[in-house]
């Protein structure tokens, strides 16, 4: 049965081992309940993406949610919340799309805001094949 939501990251320490092993970057969308274009940009685009089994080889997705208190462990593996990673990742819009790579850093623009709808999709595979090149140029 397809997935009526994104995982909700839980923790991304463990996350980055996945992505390190698969040598694909970790996608977070930073979202809050209130926020219709997160919906929609879940909908339409990022939950038929995390269906596409071709996906698989090119990024592991998550959710953080801005507005939640809830317990999340760092890429450190340290405890912190939704609400504070999110503050610390300077996450102040939604929805934000921010590429990780195993590390912990950023490994490509973040995509901010729900851009035009025609070319949202087209902005997300451009953000994830950035965020391959510079996962495979920093480790041959």
């Amino acid at each position: 049965m397809p997935a009526r939501a994104l995982q909700v990251a839980h923790d991304l320490a463990a996350d980055a081992r996945v992505v390190h092993q698969r040598r694909v970057p970790l996608m977070v969308l930073f979202s809050r309940a209130d926020c219709p274009w997160c919906e929609r940009a879940r909908r339409q685009y990022l939950i038929p993406l995390a269906n596409d089994p071709a996906s698989t080889d090119r990024v592991l997705m998550r959710q953080i949610d801005l507005d939640s208190n809830a317990v999340l462990i760092d890429f450190n593996g340290k405890a912190t919340t939704h609400r504070l990673f999110g503050e610390a990742q300077d996450a102040k819009l939604t929805p934000t799309l921010m590429f990780y790579g195993p590390d912990g850093r950023q490994v490509g623009e973040p995509i901010v805001g729900f851009l035009l709808a025609d070319f949202y999709a087209a902005h997300i595979d451009r953000g994830i094949d950035q965020a391959l090149a510079t996962l495979r140029q920093d480790k041959p």
